[in-house]
């Protein structure tokens, strides 16, 4: 019974990794769920047991994203100064996995109709880093480390903005977007400290 269950996993994991490919490759609308299971060494029946439809599909690349970025750079850390240097490093790790942040981009790109099945994931995803940033920039205000003056909730839409904005810049054209220095020397411009000791 475990056997089956941790094969039906690796079997999971291997559709997802392919999905992400493939969405990188040609976007979310013209990719088809024939060439993901071609990708995975499955047959269309299978992928379909496992994931049965495209949208599910498309949330469980998008959801192992997320849990991998929180995972790995803590991103639910006390608000403060440490949630910046977490997204910093974010930005870090993006900018050494190209294939991901293509992705992202492209799906973002087609997310904003709302009838497109990721709507409603990238609606909760920029609203939730928002809300974190924001919360961090708040905290930042009450200590008097961010800078008099500093709307924290606009500060905080317009740093995911950037993100988001010179990632789309640095994949066009790479050797000229530097995107963890200008989001470094964007953040220190807030604060009245060190974003880094």
């Amino acid at each position: 019974m475990t056997g089956g269950y941790q094969k039906g996993r690796i079997r999971r994991d291997d559709l997802v990794s392919a999905a992400a490919k493939v969405y990188g490759e040609a976007g979310y609308h013209a990719s088809s769920l024939r060439e993901i299971a071609k990708r995975a060494g499955i047959t269309h029946a299978g992928l379909l047991y496992h994931f049965p439809t495209k949208e599910a599909l498309l949330a469980a690349v998008l959801e192992r994203r997320d849990a991998e970025d929180a995972a790995r750079e803590q991103l639910a850390a006390p608000p403060g100064l440490e949630v910046l240097r977490r997204f910093v490093a974010l930005a870090e790790h993006n900018v050494r996995h190209r294939g991901i942040v293509d992705l992202y981009s492209r799906l973002a790109a087609e997310a904003i109709s709302e009838d497109h099945p990721a709507h409603a994931y990238f609606a909760r995803h920029y609203r939730e880093a928002r809300e974190a940033i924001a919360d961090s920039f708040h905290a930042l205000a009450e200590t008097g480390e961010l800078r008099p003056g500093i709307d924290p909730d606009l500060a905080a839409l317009t740093f995911i903005a950037l993100m988001d904005g010179l990632q789309v810049q640095w994949l066009t054209t790479p050797t000229q977007v530097d995107v963890v220095g200008s989001l470094r020397l964007s953040l220190q411009t807030l604060l009245t400290v060190p974003l880094f000791p």
